[in-house]
């Protein structure tokens, strides 16, 4: 097994501990962190893929997708936060009144 597969399976891993973790959790703090674990999942298979073809140009594309990582949770953070302020539970089930 080449270091290439084992970088593979490695993001398979950590996305597949993300979504198991969306799926089961409902903290909402804790999907949040599941989710971000699925997108450092997808970035490292970017970069495995990367590194394989010998391409620098897709290094742009995961420093993009490394902003906009960043951009969600600086926008998530506080809005958890007001929703937990407001409810005191960080349960989504107690936020269900919120549909629109």
């Amino acid at each position: 097994m080449d270091k290439h597969q084992l970088l593979l399976w490695l993001a398979i891993a950590l996305f597949s501990l993300g979504l198991l973790g969306v799926i089961v959790r409902r903290n909402a703090l804790i999907m949040l962190m599941c989710m971000e674990l699925m997108l450092n999942g997808v970035n490292l298979s970017l970069i495995t893929f990367l590194h394989q073809n010998g391409a620098a140009a897709g290094g742009v594309l995961v420093f993009l997708v490394f902003v906009v990582a960043t951009a969600e949770i600086a926008i998530a953070i506080p809005i958890v936060l007001l929703l937990v302020r407001r409810k005191r539970s960080l349960d989504l089930d107690a936020f269900s009144d919120l549909q629109g």
